[in-house]
C-alpha cells in the first residue's frame, strides 16, 4: 500500500507513482492506465475492461469447441 500526493502539474492535479508500485503494474512513462469504479473505490489497471472481456469471451469459445478448431486447423 502506498500513500500519494496529488500535485499541481500545469492546470491540473496529478498523482506521482512510485517506482514500487509502477513495476508492480508493469508500466512506466507513456503507458496507459485505465480508472475503474467498483463498490469499494477505484482501481488502477494498465489492462482495458473492454479487451479483458473480450479475451474471456474468446477462451470460452476455444474451450468449447476445441475439437471443432482443431479438426479446422489441419
Amino acid at each position: 500500500m502506498a500513500t500519494l500526493k496529488l500535485r499541481a502539474i500545469g492546470n491540473s492535479v496529478g498523482v506521482v507513482l512510485p517506482r514500487e508500485v509502477l513495476a508492480r503494474l508493469r508500466v512506466g512513462e507513456g503507458d496507459l492506465l485505465h480508472v475503474i469504479e467498483t463498490k469499494d473505490g477505484v482501481v488502477l489497471t494498465p489492462l482495458d475492461p473492454k479487451v479483458a472481456g473480450q479475451l474471456s469471451t474468446g477462451r470460452d469459445v476455444m474451450r468449447r469447441y476445441r475439437d471443432t478448431l482443431n479438426v479446422l486447423a489441419q
